[in-house]
């Protein structure tokens, strides 16, 4: 199998998990093509001998599974990479939280034996994608997690006027907006107040960000509607982030947030559920008295 590599450039004292996985890969016989980027890192910052057959900038390559190795930011850096190519993703954690990255180190030894041997999951996630005529935001404007519109440079709050296949919702007062996927719930929604959804759902949640009114609550939607969003700010701009990325942006522009037509493929092992990763990640049932 071939198999192609990002990592984490962030965290040097956890190279030896990546050097760990070159090991590993290497005794199955794989095929290893490595982001430039993350092989320079082992090689150069880290001193690290590692094995590549070959080395890929941004989205040139091709492979039969595509490895994150660090964090959930790192596996959405590697997701916008993929696009539409349909490539399988597999994310091991160095990091902390990791709801996509949920491969811990120990268990990659087991995890590529049973890989090569055809025993895992491929799981469908949906992606989002963001319309409007901001060339800038234009650049990338597909996310997996999350896009959020967000206050900048004031204190005050943005009004954001709201609609629903046309039909109108209702303006926020708020700091901000977070339209997420199934996938995204996990993430910056959760921490701002947002419903956990399995992944299947087929759904997109909308969330407030510190709104302004206490009636106001979290909404979920069918993720083949469109949502249409307009912002007021007293700075005249906001930000808008995609996965994290941050742009600003005019009050004038209208964006509109749809399903894209293409979604991520993300490797899970056998009999590894949603429930496990949340009992897991969220310390679901752990009594903290002990």
């Amino acid at each position: 199998m071939k198999f192609a590599i990002f990592g984490n450039t962030y965290q040097p004292k956890k190279s030896s998990h990546a050097a760990n996985l070159f090991r590993l890969l290497k005794e199955q016989g794989a095929e290893i093509s490595v982001s430039r980027e993350f092989y320079q890192f082992l090689t150069d910052n880290m001193e690290l001998a590692v094995h590549a057959d070959s080395l890929f900038d941004e989205d040139d390559f091709t492979a039969d599974i595509v490895i994150s190795i660090g964090g959930d930011g790192t596996f959405l850096k590697a997701a916008s990479r993929v696009g539409n190519k349909g490539i399988p993703i597999l994310g091991i954690n160095t990091g902390r939280l990791g709801f996509l990255a949920d491969i811990s180190p120990e268990e990659m030894e087991k995890t590529f034996e049973e890989i090569h041997a055809g025993q895992y999951e491929v799981e469908d996630r949906s992606v989002l994608q963001l319309i409007c005529d901001e060339e800038h935001l234009q650049v990338s404007p597909y996310a997996l997690n999350e896009i959020a519109v967000l206050k900048r440079d004031s204190s005050s709050m943005i009004s954001i006027r709201t609609t629903i296949n046309g039909a109108y919702l209702t303006t926020y007062q708020a700091d901000g907006l977070v339209i997420s996927t199934p996938t995204g719930s996990t993430a910056y929604s959760l921490s701002v107040g947002g419903p956990i959804i399995v992944p299947h759902s087929n759904t997109i949640a909308i969330t407030p960000v510190a709104p302004h009114s206490l009636n106001v609550r979290p909404i979920v939607i069918r993720d083949d509607w469109e949502v249409t969003l307009e912002v007021e700010s007293r700075s005249h701009n906001f930000l808008v982030a995609i996965d994290g990325r941050s742009e600003t942006c005019k009050e004038t522009t209208q964006l509109t947030i749809r399903r894209a037509d293409y979604g991520i493929k993300v490797v899970k092992r056998l009999n590894h559920t949603f429930f496990d990763t949340l009992r897991s990640k969220m310390m679901w049932g752990a009594d903290g008295r002990r």
